[in-house]
């Protein structure tokens, strides 16, 4: 089979063994792959990720040396079953799959491994018990999407953003836009978007963002003070929380603690917009803690591949809360597909360009601009260039 092959920083068009399928596992011929940040990321910065992920216990992240196959965003057929499989569907059945496969009780990350080689190829092999069929009228186009759209669904469910939040997103590259997507699908009201490109502005404005900045020019937390009114220093803060206290202490003699809750859920006391770092540079997080309202939520979702730094006592003095996301669940995956089988998901403004192999080293450039594409789909089947 034909894949496009990492090495070295280098990627290269090459032929390679046809993948076999082991217990539990189905090869599936790749009808569509995408092209994803991390992989932009894993190209340069593998070897920080790898002596990371050794530290928490898989040391089969892969390295510069390595020679790995790109690609966990991926849907394709059906072609066969290895051993001790149920085989649920018939040849040619389109179906997604999770990234993750599993050899000798130790499970490996899907086109970050030589343990197993991605879908930036013409076959690729999935976890039977993770592999789900594409509904009916899902094209591969938007059967493709159902990673990242996962990826998104389980950030916003982490950021735990009511509906009446005001939700800011830093980055409108594919999962920045597709955090905006899964926000309004959920019935978020008010979600503020930022980028310096204007490209990827208007595609924030086609998914679903009621504003959109240039951080150049203005700020994101101005404008979602705008629609809500936030604190923005520290003795605002502690003045609307004593002044919230003071007049329910006029009641009936009441504990403090409680005091303090019950103005807390009528929204005496000031909280901030959920803010969602979809960039994954590093300063990001740094840039978000200076600039974030007092009690914000930021939900990191951007994968920065280097060591990076923050200021905790500008976080400690705004009471931020800072959280983390790492991929999704099944659950969350089906969830995902669902959404975009159904019509609550439109992805097709997601996809700029559709591509062959011989073109994936100029996608990688042309993602790296940030000025014209977002997410790039390889068809092996294509001879299309960029």
């Amino acid at each position: 089979m034909r894949a496009v092959v990492c090495h070295e920083g280098e990627l290269t068009v090459q032929d390679l063994p046809t993948p076999v399928p082991g217990p539990g596992e189905v090869l599936l011929r790749v009808t569509r792959a995408g092209i994803c940040g991390s992989d932009l990321h894993a190209r340069v910065h593998c070897d920080a990720t790898a002596d990371m992920s050794a530290e928490v216990g898989y040391n089969g992240f892969m390295r510069k040396g390595d020679s790995v196959v790109f690609g966990h965003e991926f849907t394709g057929e059906v072609i066969s079953y290895g051993p001790q499989c149920q085989k649920r569907w018939v040849p040619g059945t389109p179906v997604v799959a999770l990234p993750i496969v599993s050899h000798d009780g130790q499970s490996h990350l899907t086109g970050f491994t030589e343990s197993a080689p991605g879908a930036y190829a013409d076959f690729v092999v999935a976890n039977e018990d993770l592999t789900f069929e594409v509904p009916e009228g899902v094209t591969p186009e938007q059967a493709a999407l159902t990673e990242p759209m996962a990826v998104a669904y389980h950030a916003v469910r982490r950021g735990e953003v009511g509906k009446r939040d005001v939700a800011v997103v830093i980055g409108c590259g594919p999962i920045g836009l597709a955090v905006i997507a899964v926000l309004k699908a959920t019935g978020v009201k008010h979600v503020v978007a930022s980028d310096l490109s204007e490209a990827r502005r208007n595609l924030a404005k086609r998914v679903g963002a009621d504003v959109v900045v240039d951080p150049r020019i203005e700020s994101p937390y101005d404008k979602a003070t705008e629609r809500r009114s936030y604190v923005t220093k520290a003795p605002d803060m502690l003045g609307l929380a004593f002044d919230a206290m003071r007049r329910l202490r006029r009641l009936p003699v009441l504990p403090w603690k409680p005091v303090f809750h019950a103005a807390e859920r009528l929204g005496a006391v000031p909280s901030g917009p959920v803010v969602f770092e979809c960039v994954g540079a590093p300063g990001m997080i740094e840039n978000i803690v200076s600039g974030a309202p007092f009690r914000s939520r930021i939900v990191v979702v951007g994968v920065c591949m280097e060591p990076d730094t923050f200021r905790p006592v500008m976080a400690v003095n705004k009471e931020l809360e800072l959280r983390f996301t790492f991929y999704y669940d099944p659950a969350e995956f089906t969830t995902a597909l669902q959404m975009i089988a159904d019509g609550r998901l439109d992805v097709s403004p997601f996809i700029t360009a559709t591509i062959g192999f011989d073109a994936v080293g100029d996608a990688f450039e042309a993602l790296g601009t940030a000025e014209q594409h977002a997410k790039i789909l390889i068809d092996p089947t294509s001879n299309a260039m960029l």
